[in-house]
């Protein structure tokens, strides 16, 4: 009775004891272990090789990866470095025109300043009557002062270089 309360288990007896531990023998083709590895040290192998394999593929996807990161940086970097060159380019077009337009400025300035004393100087020489009735009823006289001025005018046309409009 006492039996059957008691569950047995698979490696005890009947009586209780245990039984002893089947031996294993090697495959009469397959190498002794004198040769082989101990199971610690073929499992730590096979982990560096499989290892090895995905961390290299791994390895190899990341550094590509980041060299066509680094290409588009360098591309972008290149781009930035032309239109500054460009801009620089253009900027210092820009300068030499202003400094060609304040140069072409100031000429202008000294000829209208020359120009203008020329007319001054005209205008003193040729004598203009005062407007009296008798004055413009003498014809002949008014009309040689206006040649006079008109050739004046065309000295100084000329001395200038102008052309004439008409």
């Amino acid at each position: 009775m006492a039996d059957t309360a008691r569950p047995r288990s698979p490696g005890r007896a009947a009586s209780g004891r245990k039984k002893p531990a089947v031996k294993r023998k090697s495959a009469a083709g397959s190498k002794s272990t004198a040769g082989r590895r101990p199971a610690a040290q073929r499992s730590t192998a096979a982990r560096k090789r499989s290892r090895k394999a995905a961390p290299d593929f791994a390895a190899r996807a990341r550094e590509a990866g980041r060299n066509a990161f680094l290409a588009s940086l360098g591309f972008y970097g290149k781009a930035f470095d032309q239109a500054q060159e460009q801009f620089s380019h253009l900027q210092q077009q820009l300068e030499e025109r202003r400094e060609k337009a304040d140069m072409l400025y100031l000429e202008l300035v000294r000829r209208g300043r020359k120009v203008e004393k020329d007319a001054r100087e005209a205008l003193q020489e040729i004598e203009l009557p005062r407007l009296e009735l008798d004055s413009l009823t003498d014809r002949k006289r008014l009309e040689d002062q206006l040649d006079k001025a008109r050739a004046r005018f065309k000295e100084l046309k000329e001395n200038m270089g102008l052309k004439s409009v008409a």
